[in-house]
């Protein structure tokens, strides 16, 4: 059955600069009742506002941390305490951004929700984007602060040794920011959020998500920002966070004892044949065990899909209530430059691949394990050597079956 709303969508796709007295006239309705239906339609996404616009693309909308990248590489042994000789380079960093610039190099179209000053490094970061194809209309652009930055230390290897970020901007993207770029959001089916955002924030995005049929993603940034992720995940898509990210929500979530428990279950499980194999083996298999408990705990609060990255492991992501492993592609070591943005770029290759197949996690996740292999071998957060034919070409890791991680 038809309904008036319905027929009053109807008539607006019909003729988008229709008025309400005429939208009354022939649906025979009051003016109050026509300005109700039209809220509704706007709170749903159906329509975007004024002019009664309606949406004819759909963006991935990435909402999250833009700032200025500096990273120092160590050129021998780190000597902790003292003066290190290294080498220095900037570029354009920040979760939300380095996935927006993944997905649009991969050539779709991606809508950039984010905070930067109003400073040179601000403009420029922003103005890079839009080269790229990236729309940034709505952002937060601060005059009474700098952009934010990172700061990551790496060893002679390319390892992450310690990173600060100073990312207090993204504090200000709070629901007020959500209520004035809603127009930009309206027409999203995938919405990527870090949690550089306020709690408040994302818990507002995913009561939005589960009103509109929105898919959200969530991406972990850092284990002490965790506690951002809230305890109701309902509207949640999926989750991407690494291993010591998830770690540190099982710290918060899981009692001591519990987490001892497991940790001696596992250790009584394993009949090894040397001390240290079974030791090697027991921390495997408890780890193994917490983390298929963490998902289990997370799909009760309403989160449907997980995906725990674990560096040159591989990654893990869930698959009905077991977490199945995937093996990493192998990259020489001669070859691996660094390993920031590599998390990033597997993030948005599981977003791309699923927002064209989503019901293929696996498919997702080999997408985002190809992408995170290419990004370690450059000298850039983001590889420039992405383009939209990665989306299309053969996946190597395609011929591995993936294997239950317990």
């Amino acid at each position: 059955m038809t309904t008036s709303k319905d027929q009053l969508l109807a008539l607006v796709e019909a003729n988008p600069f229709i008025t309400q007295q005429e939208l009354g006239e022939q649906l025979g309705l009051s003016r109050s009742a026509i300005a109700g239906h039209l809220a509704q339609l706007v709170k749903e996404g159906r329509i975007l506002g004024r002019a009664y616009v309606l949406p004819t693309r759909h963006p991935i909308v990435c909402l999250g941390g833009t700032n200025l990248d500096r990273k120092l590489h160590a050129i021998e042994s780190l000597k902790m305490g003292s003066s290190n000789p290294a080498r220095q380079s900037e570029s354009a960093g920040g979760v939300a951004r380095n996935i927006a610039e993944n997905l649009a190099r991969l050539g779709l179209p991606v809508h950039l929700l984010t905070a930067v000053g109003r400073d040179p490094a601000g403009l420029a970061l922003l103005a890079q984007l839009q080269a790229l194809g990236v729309d940034c209309a709505g952002s937060l652009q601060a005059a009474d602060a700098p952009t934010g930055s990172y700061t990551a230390v790496l060893d002679a290897q390319g390892e992450l040794v310690l990173a600060l970020a100073h990312m207090e901007l993204a504090d200000r993207l709070d629901t007020d920011f959500l209520r004035q770029t809603a127009p930009q959001r309206a027409a999203a089916r995938w919405l990527v959020a870090d949690l550089n955002l306020p709690r408040e924030t994302l818990d507002q995005l995913r009561a939005e998500a589960l009103t509109r049929q929105q898919s959200l993603v969530m991406v972990a940034v850092s284990a002490p920002k965790m506690k951002r992720l809230g305890d109701q995940l309902d509207g949640v898509e999926l989750l991407v966070l690494n291993h010591g990210e998830l770690q540190a929500w099982m710290q918060a979530a899981f009692p001591l004892p519990l987490r001892r428990s497991v940790r001696r279950s596992a250790a009584a499980r394993v009949d090894a044949e040397r001390e240290a194999d079974r030791a090697a083996k027991a921390a495997s298999d408890a780890d193994d065990d917490l983390a298929t408990l963490a998902w289990q705990q997370l799909r009760e609060r309403g989160l449907r899909r997980l995906v725990v990255s674990d560096g040159a492991k591989g990654l893990r992501y869930s698959d009905g209530d077991r977490l199945r492993a995937l093996p990493a592609p192998r990259v020489a070591a001669r070859l691996v430059r660094e390993v920031t943005g590599a998390g990033d770029a597997m993030t948005a290759g599981i977003v791309a691949a699923l927002s064209r197949a989503p019901d293929d996690l696996r498919g997702a996740c080999q997408l985002g394990l190809k992408l995170a292999a290419l990004t370690l071998q450059s000298d850039h957060t983001v590889s420039d050597a992405l383009h939209p034919g990665w989306l299309d070409s053969p996946t190597p890791s395609t011929r591995q079956e993936s294997r239950p991680s317990c």
